[in-house]
């Protein structure tokens, strides 16, 4: 892998990044989940989706509530130095602690009174359901084998995970390390697929993880499934200024959608990947299969 996150003094060797790029960019939780709730509201005002926006909204709202109920605190540090050269927090080898079975009952506890009739009984037989069925159920998600998991109880799990991710990332005593080379489309932190791309203000771009919401650079003339350049056009819905437009690689067949903050800086990678799903269907459409995964939105198998 390209990109290593290293503990801070091995930095010393000269190797902070290519080009003073900050390679990896770890997610600021004390904003992220309030920051995504509102723009999913916003985004539904004027959506024929609303009705989903507003439900994943309120899922953000109640990961950002747990969050602050329930902290984390988890020392890390030999994960850095077992890691060597793979992701230290790998989402399909890293030994979960009961933690983040703690976050997936203080968020069913959160949703369930105010849930509609059959979103509240999904919940009630979640929070009913064996640990080890749950724990089997996770495993399933985080190794892509998402036919195994029922797509009603899917979000809630990986809002648990992700926040479990995304809080050990948060304390991750790292930094990212970038060395010039190939295959950065998996996160270098856990190892899991992006949501979307970010492109910052700076027209830098960041993939953005879907698990423990990290975001690290690849430059924007290559493919960020395959690393080819040659055969890369843009696409959007709307024109040129589009806030979203998807990215896609003749050479592989995949597409990811771009998020240009740089257009508009409340832009979120998970809230306007989802509320653009139209794109989706038009990339489809078009025989194209999307790289990304949206925690909203597992792909059906």
């Amino acid at each position: 892998m390209s990109i290593q996150i290293v503990a801070q003094d091995l930095l010393a060797d000269g190797k902070k990044t290519a080009g003073d790029i900050p390679p990896v960019l770890f997610a600021n939780l004390k904003t992220l989940y309030q920051n995504r709730a509102d723009r999913l509201k916003k985004l539904a005002e004027d959506s024929l989706l609303d009705r989903y926006l507003n439900f994943a909204a309120t899922i953000c709202d109640a990961q950002q509530q747990v969050l602050e109920t329930f902290p984390l605190d988890i020392d890390l540090s030999d994960e850095l130095q077992k890691a060597a050269s793979k992701p230290p927090l790998d989402c399909s080898l890293f030994p979960r602690t009961p933690h983040w079975l703690t976050l997936l009952d203080a968020l069913i506890a959160v949703l369930k009174p105010g849930a509609p009739e059959p979103v509240r009984v999904v919940l009630e037989r979640l929070e009913q359901s064996p640990n080890l069925q749950r724990e089997m159920m996770a495993t399933e998600l985080l190794c892509q084998d998402f036919k195994q998991v029922p797509a009603d109880k899917a979000p809630f799990i990986w809002a648990a995970l992700s926040l479990y991710w995304a809080q050990m990332a948060a304390q991750l005593r790292g930094v990212g390390r970038a060395d010039y080379g190939e295959n950065r489309q998996f996160c270098p932190v856990c190892g899991s697929v992006p949501v979307s791309a970010v492109i910052a203000a700076s027209g830098l771009r960041y993939l953005h993880c879907n698990l423990c919401e990290s975001e690290w650079h690849v430059v924007r003339a290559k493919c960020s499934n395959c690393d080819e350049m040659k055969h890369l056009n843009l696409w959007s819905i709307d024109d040129e200024q589009a806030t979203v437009k998807a990215e896609s690689c003749d050479d592989c067949g995949a597409y990811l959608k771009l998020i240009y903050q740089d257009k508009d800086p409340q832009a979120d990678a998970v809230a306007d990947d989802l509320a653009m799903l139209l794109l989706d269907d038009r990339m489809e459409d078009k025989g194209f299969s999307g790289s990304g995964i949206n925690p909203f939105l597992f792909p059906a198998q």
